[in-house]
């Protein structure tokens, strides 16, 4: 109140001095109540009780009047004498009462006034809270960044009052300003109407200078200013008069955008307080931009996360060919970056081109409808865009194809087609460019930062689809390849139509007396012979009411083929250890079942197909193709494969007439039984089947103990030469140490040092192993395989027997070695030689010759 009376003082003094009055000095104020001051004039409060005349005062409506014909001194007192607080009081009563109003004159309680002074700061909190509600819930609907920049203008053109708005959406990377539209539903507008733009920079529009200059400007009159001769965009159509236009900048420095709002004509000029409130919603408008820009990211990189999924279910799912995968890449990347055409170029680095045979993906194709693949082109890599991109490995985006001097227009002249932009990225794999990405005309503006971020991404899982496409493609070929093979070998290792007639003629009841002997010496039997005696056992154990003839002599002769021509395990070791078997299920009968049986002697005439002659150590220490196939158990793994083949060529399959589950039983029976043979399993199958035994829990019903008496009775078979007798174990050593030597050798060539049995040049130490190897390995073997099975007691035996004179030579070669270096001791000290050198060395090569034999028949053991 004593601001107001001292307001009504001055303005009192002034008003006098105006009309020519002299106003005496004020008198003393009478206080009343708690001392306020209380001054009347004419029966009101005044300022103040003037004596001016005896018949003059100066009135309340005297002074009002003094004020409204002078504003500015108002103004200047108010600005110097009131305090901001009570400023802000006053406009919060003024807005209350002026809305009470509208109420009661039934405008629904909106405010019109023409200015938007102070209508941000001074505005009740409520009507704030509403509008900011408003625009967060429109928000909500639409969160990308041009609907927020286009609700936010909304909601600044309301606030300042203004007539209307432009927003102009900036895009950075090509610096230019697009005028922008929606509808009251939300729906962008896009059409020549709305399609407006123009590039950032002074001497032009209004828009493009803010936008450079990111000042703001309030003006009158748009078109006069010579800073933007071009003054806005829409003057005429929207009649602008007054303008104020700002840049909308992002928390990061980015520019957003350009708001410019406007007042037609009779419209009042945009204040320094329009400005401000402006400023005060873009504020909020910042955080509304960064928080939309990041929702605007993730539901982007959600949708790409989703596109890229299906993007890869599609390929990795239907890699029928390489010119499907071409197409479904080409539609997909289309897709992406919203292009017009797609091409993709593949990398020919043997010859340095550019290859294509579908390279015009245009939107009007898809899967069901794919362009028709014409005759492959090629071009050199550095030839044209994708040839530069292929030669660099680096993205170009060009945004004006035509002003750009490497684009080659030959194409569109001859298709009529206009190229306008172009996005063209490369594809990689392991750091090199397979291929080339060629995207054309996107369909709205140009190729931005975000379709190469988008498809940088996408090309990586391409990389993947099309390296192993390339990859599929060589193993389909393989496989032609691998299948034309596989015919020509099947033919030429399969057996022949002579061979099978003079076979089938001949009767296959007949055999050699003593075949089921465990003694029987195979050694002096021809091949054929063997084949007649292999296809006899079988008879003889299956007969042949299940089993077909023409394919059991087939089989039979196509396996004596397979088995190389190497020292030892060749067919004759192959026919040995089957004949094994084939005496223990005549000896036991009872100890295997049908199917076991079966198993049993088809594993044991297969056991050593196709063996080179070499251990599983050589062949994965010299990185053999096999050793890539099979880690484990490398040969026993290939001889099973073998035996498959062969089973697998026509007229071989003697299991044709099983049922499907005993043929499945069969032959996993048969891989069980081959796999059995590397010694590598027999300590482990050993231990386990010694402890059941020990312990009494070993159970003929139990199908796991019954898979290891059958995997110790494959052992037992495969050992079978040193349970022969003496010379025919004697032969067999000689063999296999040449198998041995001949690996030895091989080790050599490769620059290796083989161990002293496989080395030709040591040969001093075979008597020692063989009693190492019959002790240690067969004799356990047997013991354990005669406690299970008690009629195979001459295999135990005949190795013990072998054994003793192993032992007997070892014995003789160590005393031997012990009188040669006495002799040796005493020539040294005496100089007398007893013996001839010449009668020595021939004592010492027929002891050799014995410890050659017996080690050989070690390393029997140990290679089979």
């Amino acid at each position: 109140m004593s601001c107001a009376l001292g307001l009504l003082d001055e303005a009192g003094e002034a008003a006098g001095v105006v009309m020519g009055v002299q106003r005496p000095p004020p008198p003393r104020r009478r206080r009343s109540g708690a001392g306020a001051p209380t001054l009347t004039l004419n029966g009101r409060p005044t300022m103040n009780q003037l004596d001016l005349s005896s018949t003059q005062e100066v009135t309340g409506e005297m002074v009002g009047q003094y004020l409204k014909t002078h504003p500015e001194f108002l103004e200047a007192w108010l600005m110097e004498q009131v305090e901001l607080e009570t400023l802000e009081r006053w406009m919060i009563r003024r807005t209350q009462r002026d809305k009470q109003k509208s109420l009661e004159n039934g405008t629904n309680g909106k405010i019109i006034r023409k200015t938007s002074l102070s209508r941000w700061k001074f505005c009740v909190h409520a009507d704030k809270r509403k509008m900011l509600q408003e625009l967060t819930t429109s928000l909500h609907v639409r969160p990308n960044k041009a609907h927020v920049l286009w609700e936010l203008a909304h909601c600044i053109s309301s606030a300042v009052n203004a007539d209307g708005y432009n927003l102009y959406l900036a895009d950075n990377t090509t610096d230019t300003l697009h005028h922008y539209l929606e509808t009251k539903e939300g729906v962008e507008l896009r059409g020549p109407g709305s399609s407006w733009s123009c590039e950032m920079g002074v001497g032009s529009w209004l828009c493009a200078w803010v936008a450079s200059t990111r000042h703001a400007v309030r003006i009158t009159g748009p078109s006069n200013d010579p800073r933007f001769p071009k003054g806005c965009p829409f003057l005429e159509e929207q009649e602008v008069e007054q303008a104020l236009t700002m840049a909308v900048v992002q928390s990061n420095g980015e520019l957003a955008a350009v708001l410019e709002l406007y007042r037609r004509k009779g419209g009042d000029k945009f204040h320094e307080e329009d400005e401000e409130i402006v400023n005060s919603y873009l504020v909020w408008g910042g955080i509304a931009l960064h928080y939309a820009d990041l929702y605007h990211n993730m539901v982007k990189q959600r949708k790409l996360n989703e596109f890229i999924l299906s993007v890869v279910k599609s390929i990795f799912q239907d890699m029928v060919s390489m010119d499907t995968l071409i197409m479904k890449v080409m539609n997909f990347a289309q897709k992406l970056v919203n292009a017009d055409r797609a091409s993709l170029f593949l990398v020919d680095a043997k010859n340095r081109q550019l290859y294509a045979r579908i390279f015009d993906m245009g939107s009007e194709f898809d899967e069901d409808n794919p362009p028709q693949a014409f005759k492959e082109i090629r071009f050199p890599i550095g030839t044209g865009i994708a040839g530069i991109v292929a030669l660099n490995g680096q993205v170009l985006n060009i945004p004006d194809a035509y002003a750009d001097p490497r684009f080659n227009r030959t194409v569109d002249q001859l298709t009529g087609y206009v190229t306008k932009s172009i996005l063209c990225m490369p594809i990689f794999i392991r750091g090199n460019v397979i291929g080339v990405m060629q995207m054309v005309n996107k369909a709205y503006g140009v190729f931005s930062k975000e379709d190469e971020e988008s498809f940088e991404m996408f090309a990586i899982y391409c990389g993947l689809a099309l390296h192993h496409a390339k990859l599929y493609d060589k193993i389909r070929r393989s496989e032609q390849k691998y299948k034309v093979a596989l015919e020509v070998l099947s033919y030429h290792n399969s057996c022949t139509d002579d061979e099978f007639e003079t076979l089938q003629a001949d009767s296959l009841k007949n055999a050699q007396p003593g075949v089921d002997d465990y003694y029987f010496c195979p050694l002096y039997l021809e091949d054929m012979d063997k084949v007649r005696h292999a296809i006899y056992m079988f008879v003889d154990l299956f007969g042949l009411s299940r089993f077909d003839k023409e394919c059991l002599i087939r089989f039979t002769l196509t396996v004596k083929k397979n088995y190389r021509r190497v020292p030892y395990h060749n067919w004759t070791h192959g026919f040995s250890v089957a004949n094994s078997m084939y005496t223990i299920i005549k000896h036991a009968p009872k100890t295997f079942r049908p199917l076991e049986c079966l198993a049993l002697y088809i594993g044991s005439l297969c056991h050593d197909l196709d063996h080179r002659g070499k251990n599983n150590k050589f062949m994965l220490e010299t990185e053999s193709p096999l050793a890539a196939i099979y880690t484990t158990s490398t040969l026993e793994h290939h001889h099973f494969n073998q035996t498959v083949t062969i089973l697998q060529q026509e007229g071989h399959n003697i299991f044709g007439k099983l049922t499907s589950n005993e043929y499945k039983q069969v032959l996993s029976n048969i891989k069980h039984c081959i796999l059995a043979t590397d010694l590598a399993l027999f300590f482990p199958n050993k231990a386990r089947l010694t402890k059941l035994v020990e312990d009494d829990f070993f159970d003929w019903e139990n199908p796991d103990h019954r898979l290891l008496i059958e995997a110790i009775a494959m052992t037992a078979c495969d050992l079978c030469a040193s349970a022969k007798p003496w010379d025919v174990q004697v032969e067999t050593v000689k063999v296999i140490f040449e198998e041995f030597y001949e690996q030895g050798d091989a080790e050599k060539a490769a620059g290796k040092n083989p161990i002293p049995m496989m080395d030709r040049t040591k040969t001093d130490e075979q008597a020692e192993s063989q009693v190492g190897f019959l002790s240690g390995i067969c004799i356990p073997c047997y013991e354990l395989l005669h406690k299970l099975i008690p009629d195979t007691e001459p295999l135990l035996t005949g190795c013990k027997n072998n054994l003793q004179t192993w032992k007997q030579i070892a014995a003789e070669k160590k005393k031997v070695d012990n009188e040669k270096r006495d002799e040796d001791g005493k020539e040294s000290v005496t100089g007398i030689e007893e013996a001839s050198g010449e009668e020595k060395g021939e004592e010492i090569e027929e002891i050799d010759d014995d410890c050659t034999n017996a080690k050989a028949d070690i390393e029997n053991g140990n290679n089979t």
